[in-house]
C-alpha cells in the first residue's frame, strides 16, 4: 500500500483506541480508507507468533559496511611498516577534531579508555565522588572505579531517558570531582542547565558522547561543550573500527594532560624527549591501523546520518498513533539526534498487560529486532561487588558504602527500565518502505495482545 495511505490508517487506528468501531470505520471512511481498513487496521492476518506470516521476512542492514577502499586503507598501513600511533592517527585526530568544532582531539584504544583517561588527566582518585546517570552502558561507572572514586547517581527523565537536569545540584557535595552526563542514543543531555550547574560549584564536565556520532547540541557537536567529550568507535557505533575511542576537547591544558594520560607520560609535541609531569599514566594509545580504518569509514558518514534523522522522524509519527508507544523525547536544545539507538517505552497497561518480553518476542517474529532497553545501572551486581571490595572499604569505610544504596535510589529509572526498548541504528538505515512494515508490525501485535497475552 502506497506510503501516505499507510499513515492515514496508522492515525485513524490511534484514534480508534478512543472511541468504538462503529464510529471509527464511519469516520475512516469519510477520508477514503474504507477499502482499506479491514485489509490492515482490521486485518484477520494473524501475528508470527501466532502462526501468522511476518511482516518482515528479509533483514536490515548489515554492520558495519566493508568497502574496498577500507580494505585499502589497512592494506597501505600493514604495507608501510609504521604500525606505531603516528600518521594515520595524527590524520584522523585533525579530521575528527575539527568535526566535532574541537581545537583538539586524543585517539584512544575505546571509549572507555576515553573516559578513563578524561578522569585520570583531571586527578580524580580515591575519596572522591563522580556524577553519573543510571541509565547508561556500565563503562560509564566502571571508569570511575578504575580511579577508587565514588558513583554518585543521579535518576533519570523517564521522558528523554537521559539524566534528570532538575535533580542535578541536590546530588553535589564538596567531594564531587566531575560530572559524566551521558547522551544515550545520541539524543543529547540537557547541557544548558547541567553546565550551568557545574560551572557554578566549579566542577569539570566529561560528556559521554560515545554513542553520539554527529550528535548536536544548539547547532554544535555535542562532545565540545563540556571540559572534555569522550567517543567510541567500537564495533556497533555509527563511526567504528572494531574498538577505538576519541576525546574531544577545547582546552589546550586538558589536551595535554589525557595526552599523556594515555600515552605513557608523553607531550603532544612529537619532538619533544621530555615527559608531562603527571602523577599517573597508562597506555590506551590508538593504532594506526585503526586511523587508517576509520578515516575511510568517515566517508559517508553524514549521508547516513541524514538517512537515520529522516527515518526516525517518520518513524516516531507513525509510533506515536498508537497507544502504549512512547518515542523517545528531545531536549529543545538537541538539534541534531545521532539515533545510535532508536529509543521508546512500552506501556503494557495499553496493550492487554501484555508483558514486555512477550512484546520483544512479538515484535522479532514480525522481524523487527526490537530488544529491551538497559537495566537499573545503581543496582548492578557488578556495582554492589565492587564497592563491598577490600579496596572500597578501606578507602570509603563500611558505614559510607552501607548507607550508599539507600541514598542513591533511582526510582523513574527503575520505572523506565521496566519499560525501555530500543532498536540499532542500523534498522533506520532502510527504506520508508522499511519504516511502514516497523509500524505495521507494532500495530498488529497492538490488534491482537489480548490473544498474544494468553498465548
Amino acid at each position: 500500500m502506497h506510503r501516505d495511505v499507510k499513515r492515514a490508517c496508522a492515525q485513524a487506528y490511534g484514534a480508534f483506541s478512543k472511541i468504538d468501531r462503529r464510529r471509527f470505520v464511519a469516520a475512516a471512511s469519510s477520508i477514503g480508507l474504507a477499502t482499506v481498513l479491514t485489509k490492515n487496521v482490521f486485518a484477520e492476518e494473524k501475528p508470527a507468533i501466532l502462526g501468522g506470516k511476518p511482516v518482515r521476512s528479509a533483514g536490515f542492514a548489515s554492520w558495519p559496511r566493508v568497502r574496498p577502499q577500507d580494505e585499502e586503507a589497512v592494506l597501505r598501513v600493514v604495507k608501510s611498516g609504521g604500525w606505531y600511533r603516528n600518521g594515520w592517527v595524527q590524520r584522523f585526530e585533525q579530521v575528527y577534531a575539527e568535526r566535532n568544532d574541537a581545537k583538539y582531539c586524543i585517539a584512544c584504544s575505546s571509549g572507555t579508555s576515553a573516559l578513563y583517561t578524561s578522569l585520570g588527566a583531571l586527578g580524580v582518585g580515591p575519596g572522591d565522588e563522580v556524577i553519573v546517570p543510571p541509565y547508561t552502558f556500565m563503562a560509564t561507572v566502571t571508569v570511575v572505579l578504575q580511579h577508587y572514586a565514588l558513583p554518585i547517581f543521579v535518576d533519570s527523565d523517564p521522558e528523554t531517558f537521559l539524566m534528570d537536569p532538575d535533580k542535578l545540584e541536590a546530588a553535589i557535595t564538596e567531594r564531587t570531582a566531575a560530572i559524566i552526563p551521558v547522551h544515550i542514543g545520541g539524543s543529547v543531555a540537557h547541557l544548558d542547565r547541567i553546565l550551568a550547574i557545574a560551572q557554578k560549584h566549579n566542577i569539570p564536565v566529561i560528556g559521554d558522547a560515545c554513542q553520539a556520532h554527529l550528535a548536536q547540541w544548539r547547532g554544535r557537536s555535542a562532545g565540545s561543550w563540556g571540559t572534555t567529550g569522550c567517543y567510541s568507535f567500537q564495533l556497533s557505533k555509527n563511526l567504528c573500527s572494531g574498538e577505538g575511542g576519541a576525546i574531544v576537547t577545547n582546552d589546550e591544558e586538558m589536551a595535554d594532560k589525557c595526552f599523556a594520560f594515555h600515552n605513557c607520560a608523553r607531550k603532544r609535541d612529537p619532538r619533544s624527549n621530555f615527559v608531562y609531569r603527571l602523577g599517573r599514566n597508562t597506555n590506551v594509545r590508538m593504532t594506526e591501523f585503526q586511523g587508517a580504518l576509520l578515516l575511510s569509514q568517515m566517508e559517508g558518514i553524514e549521508e547516513r546520518a541524514k538517512v537515520r534523522s529522516e527515518n526516525a522522524e517518520y518513524l516516531t509519527g507513525m509510533l506515536s498513533e498508537i497507544p502504549g508507544i512512547v518515542p523517545a523525547k528531545m531536549y529543545e536544545g538537541c538539534t541534531r539526534n545521532a539515533y545510535h539507538l532508536y529509543m521508546f517505552r512500552y506501556i503494557p497497561e495499553q496493550f492487554a498487560n501484555l508483558s514486555r518480553s512477550q512484546f520483544v518476542r512479538a515484535l522479532r517474529a514480525e522481524g523487527i529486532p526490537v530488544s529491551e532497553g538497559y537495566g537499573p545501572l545503581n543496582k548492578d551486581r557488578f556495582l554492589v561487588d565492587a564497592l563491598n571490595s577490600r579496596g572500597y572499604l578501606r578507602v570509603y569505610g563500611k558505614e559510607r558504602i552501607a548507607a550508599w544504596p539507600e541514598q542513591n535510589q533511582c526510582p523513574q529509572n527503575d520505572k523506565l527500565c521496566e519499560q525501555g526498548c530500543w532498536f540499532l541504528h542500523t534498522v533506520l538505515l532502510g527504506t520508508r518502505e522499511d519504516m511502514d512494515q516497523i509500524a505495521e508490525a507494532f500495530r498488529k501485535v497492538h490488534q491482537y495482545a489480548s490473544e498474544i497475552a494468553k498465548a
